[in-house]
């Protein structure tokens, strides 16, 4: 498989979880000022710098100017084209990738993500978001829901199918960890003395990551923040923990290279090796023990190095030995390093010069969040 076509099959499922994972995180924003005090749910009206900084979009979102409410945050997560994460965006670049290896892939998941496209970009969604919010975001998540459906009815189980797996997987664990470490960062003393409003809190981050019935199938009790961390890193059968996750990735990349388990060939499969047998022989107390903020801090870096360490040996080196280029993709073959275009830069580009070049500018956002400095609640 060339390393272009393994590129934009990767980018292509990420975006498509991206924006499902968006619109659950704010859905669940959203309902949870429903049924919080009115003083308290005044101040999450005005005040959506948390939600920002747990998407790592808060200092982008600093530089427009606007406000913090809930309409100004809204917009700019969901409809904003300057915004390079918002879902109209992630939608449009998952259409673009498509495209780009239209190929590669079944009709039905062109038919879907083109679909998906053309319809968050209509009059039809502005309206339904407008005038229900709630139904606007169940769209957006069955349409991702149907995408990855499609993709594994209908996609051969091969290469792409595994580099598909891999982007899906390193994003979604990448969210479950964001959504859950700045939940607990935000918990401040004077919060934690109402535990109404703690077990309210602890209730929407389970359900910003669909695990509300999961949790109560496996715990039968309250809601106990130990508990929902638990779940949500160890959980080895629930489909959006993070030790489900990597071993997602695990597996994936050792399909890739026919590397058997206990053994790697590369640095991506040494990491997530390490990575996953860490979160099998650990325990919720163990990550308490060193601090869960910590804890979830450094499986969010051992992600990201897994990220790289898989761009490095499937995408970068080829590209070492391209013919040349002009513009900024000539300049990324000559240093033969990550890049470091921006998303709204990359993706003009793509528009511009055609599918043939798109790979060569793939965005990569998430290279850029994880070197600029996370937001601090303390």
């Amino acid at each position: 498989m060339l390393s272009r076509v393994a590129d934009c099959l990767y980018w292509l499922s990420r975006y498509v979880e991206r924006a499902e994972n968006l619109a659950r995180i704010i859905d669940v924003n959203s309902q949870v000022m429903l049924d919080l005090p009115w003083t308290h749910s005044q101040q999450l009206e005005e005040n959506w710098l948390p939600l920002l900084a747990c998407l790592d979009e808060d200092e982008a979102f600093l530089k427009t100017g606007r406000d913090f409410n809930r309409t100004s945050v809204t917009e700019y997560l969901v409809f904003d084209q300057e915004n390079p994460n918002s879902i109209q965006r992630c939608l449009a670049a998952a259409r673009e990738n498509a495209r780009t290896v239209r190929e590669q892939i079944s009709t039905e998941m062109w038919e879907q993500i083109n679909r998906a496209y053309l319809w968050s970009g209509s009059h039809a969604a502005r309206d339904l978001f407008e005038r229900n919010q709630y139904e606007f975001f169940q769209q957006i998540k069955e349409t991702s829901q149907l995408f990855q459906g499609i993709t594994d009815a209908s996609m051969l189980h091969g290469e792409g199918w595994d580099f598909i797996q891999f982007g899906k997987f390193i994003e979604r664990a990448d969210k479950t960890s964001r959504v859950l470490d700045d939940k607990y960062h935000l918990l401040s003393p004077a919060r934690q003395k109402q535990p109404h409003l703690e077990v309210m809190e602890w209730t929407a981050v389970l359900r910003s990551c669909s695990a509300r019935q999961a949790y109560q199938r496996v715990y039968v009790a309250a809601v106990k923040p130990q508990c929902v961390a638990d779940l949500l890193l160890l959980n080895e059968v629930f489909p959006r923990s993070v030790r489900f996750c990597v071993e997602r990735i695990d597996r994936s990349l050792r399909l890739i290279s026919g590397v058997k388990e206990d053994h790697f060939s590369n640095a991506a499969e040494k990491l997530t090796g390490r990575l996953v047998a860490e979160l099998r022989f650990s325990e919720i107390e163990d990550f308490y023990e060193r601090g869960l903020h910590d804890a979830v801090d450094d499986i969010q870096v051992q992600l990201n190095r897994i990220d790289g360490a898989v761009f490095q040996t499937y995408i970068f080196p080829a590209r070492v030995t391209e013919p040349p280029l002009s513009g900024a993709a000539a300049t990324v073959v000559e240093n033969s390093a990550p890049r470091a275009l921006s998303q709204s830069q990359s993706q003009s580009q793509s528009q511009s010069q055609g599918s043939a070049e798109v790979w060569q500018d793939q965005p990569q956002q998430q290279q850029q969040q994880r070197r600029s400095p996370r937001f601090s609640f303390k």
